[in-house]
Formats: structure tokens, C-alpha cells, sequence
């Protein structure tokens, strides 16, 4: 037992026998939680599906009031961030620590760009009376349901948006703590975890994309 304290490496908590066993513990417990997230947004996916079903026309009526080429420009952006991510933890495995950074600042770097553009696209329905709820005065779409589909589209969009700006923060703290030092080839667990959450963020983008502004 004491041989076995004295190999044990600093990353190690002390109720893990190991680093691998310690990192397939981080590893399951970042899924469940991912599941979790997955069943919360999808009680809005069934609210989405339940109303569309019961409005069909008003939602392809009120899908045109948003601006399909920038969700399509910010559905780009979140597959490159992606892409940089992943390339991010592998360059930490790779004890590529400079360019680990690089890449995860190039990410959050995307998600501001993501972010900004949904400011834009609030700013300009909310300019037009377009807002959720018993605040819509929007008078272009002749409907008495209007609100019920932006209702929809801000409570999805805005639970996404948080999601982005949570993970910017994740990222710029791992970002931190790679230029510290603390992760390499030997402990990456929670750069990679924070990958996942992040891989989350952007597949449930490319379901919102088509679903809230390609509906025909």
C-alpha cells in the first residue's frame, strides 16, 4: 500500500486507485450530466413539436420573420469551434500545450462570434415588436397565435445562448490552466470533459437550426 501511495501521481485523488480509473469516472460522470442536459432540452423539443402540431401554418408563416443566412453563418461557426475543440485536446495529449491554447482561445473566440450574431438577430425583432410572450406587438404576421411561436423560439434560442456563454467560461478557465501548467499528456481529464460539454452545445444548435428556421 505505501509503494503504491508513493507512485501515485499528483493528478490522482485519493479515492482512485489510479489515473485511468480516476479519468473513466470523470469521463461517465460528464455523461450523465450530458443526458440530463439532453432530457432538459428536450422537454422543450416536445413543447416545439406539440404547438407546431397544433399550428403548422403559423409556424411556417412566422419562420420567415428570421434570418435563415445567419442561423446558417452561426450553424458554420459552432462546427468550426467544434472542430477547433477537438483539435485542442489533442494537442494537449500531445503535450502541444502553446498550441492546446491557441486552439481553445480560437473556440471561445467562435463562440463570441456565435453569440454576437444572436445579438444582432434579438436587437432586430425586438426593434419590430417581435418579443416573447405579452410583449409581442409585432402587427406584420395575422395571427392571434403569433407570440406563441417566438415564445417558443426565444425560450430555445435563450437556453442555448447560456450554454455558449457557460462554456466560454469553461474554456477560457481551462485555457488558464493549460498555460499554468496543469494539464498534459499524463492528465488532460478535464480538458476533454469540457470538450464533450461542448460538442453538446453545438449538436443541440444543429437541431435548433432546422427546426426554428428552415420550416417549410
Amino acid at each position: 500500500m505505501a509503494e503504491q501511495a508513493q507512485v501515485r501521481a499528483p493528478h490522482v485523488q485519493h479515492h482512485f486507485a489510479s489515473s485511468d480509473q480516476q479519468f473513466d469516472s470523470a469521463k461517465m460522470g460528464m455523461w450523465v450530466f450530458l443526458f440530463t442536459e439532453i432530457a432538459f432540452f428536450g422537454g422543450l423539443f416536445v413543447a416545439y413539436i406539440i404547438f407546431r402540431a397544433w399550428n403548422p401554418e403559423l409556424f411556417t408563416l412566422a419562420a420567415t420573420q428570421l434570418s435563415t443566412p445567419l442561423g446558417a453563418t452561426n450553424t458554420l461557426v459552432l462546427i468550426a469551434s467544434s472542430l477547433t475543440v477537438a483539435l485542442a485536446i489533442r494537442a494537449i495529449q500531445t503535450d502541444k500545450k502553446r498550441q492546446s491554447i491557441i486552439l481553445l482561445l480560437s473556440t471561445v473566440g467562435l463562440a463570441m462570434v456565435f453569440m454576437i450574431i444572436k445579438a444582432f438577430e434579438y436587437a432586430e425583432k425586438f426593434a419590430k415588436g417581435i418579443a416573447p410572450g405579452a410583449y409581442y406587438t409585432y402587427e406584420g404576421i395575422a395571427h392571434e397565435s403569433a407570440s406563441v411561436f417566438f415564445s417558443i423560439y426565444y425560450m430555445m434560442t435563450g437556453l442555448h445562448a447560456l450554454h455558449v456563454v457557460i462554456g466560454i467560461g469553461i474554456l477560457l478557465w481551462i485555457a488558464w490552466k493549460v498555460h499554468r501548467n496543469h494539464f498534459s499528456s499524463e492528465y488532460y481529464t478535464p480538458v476533454e470533459i469540457s470538450g464533450l460539454y461542448w460538442h453538446l452545445v453545438d449538436v443541440i444548435w444543429i437541431f435548433l437550426f432546422p427546426l426554428l428556421y428552415l420550416i417549410e
